[in-house]
């Protein structure tokens, strides 16, 4: 097969093509307040959505978000801020047999709570419904600084 008889291209010559009309503010189907409800709907939805096929244990699980609800109530004395959005729980793990292994740091070495937040923070988690057993690892590696706060500590302690 010969390559011209096999792909012929068509050439149209035009004067000029018409230019599309201009998106105008105004001609919006939706007024501002409508397209804000829409999109508060929509977050909302978005947040409430749980993930699909997600074990109690993991991230997104009953029981892991559980956990994690009982650390956010716990608040560094002298910081008015939550240890878990202070940055302070480095891992969460819950086995399938709902045991949890959390691994925690605090401010510094010489924190006046030292001896008994790991024991506070235990405590809580083995409080938390359907949770068989707590251990918490207090570990100094890496070592805490305030680039691990949340945004929501960040801003409640003005540093946002």
């Amino acid at each position: 097969m010969n390559m011209n008889e096999s792909s012929k291209i068509v050439v149209e010559e035009v004067d000029g093509i018409e230019r599309p009309p201009r998106a105008r503010v105004e001609d919006a189907a939706e007024s501002p307040s409508e397209k804000l409800g829409r999109k508060r709907d929509y977050l909302e939805g978005f947040l409430a959505q749980k993930p699909e096929d997600v074990t109690p244990g993991e991230p997104g699980g009953d029981l892991y978000e559980a956990v994690v609800a009982a650390l956010k109530e716990i608040y560094d004395p002298e910081i008015p801020v939550n240890i878990y959005d202070l940055g302070l729980i480095y891992a969460v793990e819950v086995s399938p047999d709902a045991d949890v292994v959390i691994n925690m740091t605090l401010t510094t070495p010489h924190c006046p709570v030292a001896e008994s937040m790991p024991g506070e923070v235990e405590l809580r988690a083995s409080s938390v419904p359907g949770v068989r057993d707590a251990e918490v690892n207090l570990v100094w590696d890496p070592p805490w600084d305030p680039a691990k706060m949340s945004d929501e500590a960040r801003l409640e302690l003005g540093m946002l």
